[in-house]
């Protein structure tokens, strides 16, 4: 009898050249559910066990009146134009004693900077000082002020 080589493909031993995908999956499908049951649990965020109060009322969140200067010194509210001595008294109307609703104002990027300032104080001189500035996002890769030369 001649005893077999490895060179020699002949025989009940043959070379397998394939890969088993069996175990593959198998580990894949488990790190699929440890990363199922896991992430969840990074976005709860923390735990954190707040003191209770007698008098603690829910807050009431009210949508904020949202004005929108445009270049040409017209402010719009609801889709309607107002100059800007108007619209003090428009946006007084609506909120009536109630000052403690926000007011957002979208001011036109080419609109001068001393105009919205005047809107802006106008409005707090009647007492409307819940007033924040909306701004978009930055273009990919634009530099701030502080990092342009």
């Amino acid at each position: 009898m001649k005893p077999s080589s490895v060179s020699e493909p002949s025989g009940v031993y043959r070379v397998q050249a394939e890969i088993n995908v069996t175990p593959l999956v198998d580990v894949m499908l488990v790190l699929l559910i440890i990363f199922m049951i896991t992430a969840p649990m990074l976005t709860a965020g923390l735990h954190v066990n707040l003191p209770k109060a007698k008098a603690a009322q829910k807050l009431d969140p009210k949508p904020p009146v949202i004005l929108t200067y445009s270049r040409d010194g017209k402010v719009e509210l609801d889709g309607e134009s107002y100059n800007v001595e108007q619209i003090v008294e428009v946006v007084e109307a609506r909120l009536g004693d109630d000052r403690t609703q926000p007011i957002h104002l979208r001011a036109d990027r080419d609109s001068t900077y001393g105009d919205v300032v005047a809107l802006m104080d106008a409005l707090a001189a009647r007492g409307l000082t819940r007033l924040a500035l909306l701004t978009g996002p930055a273009p990919q890769g634009s530099k701030t002020p502080a990092e342009r030369p």
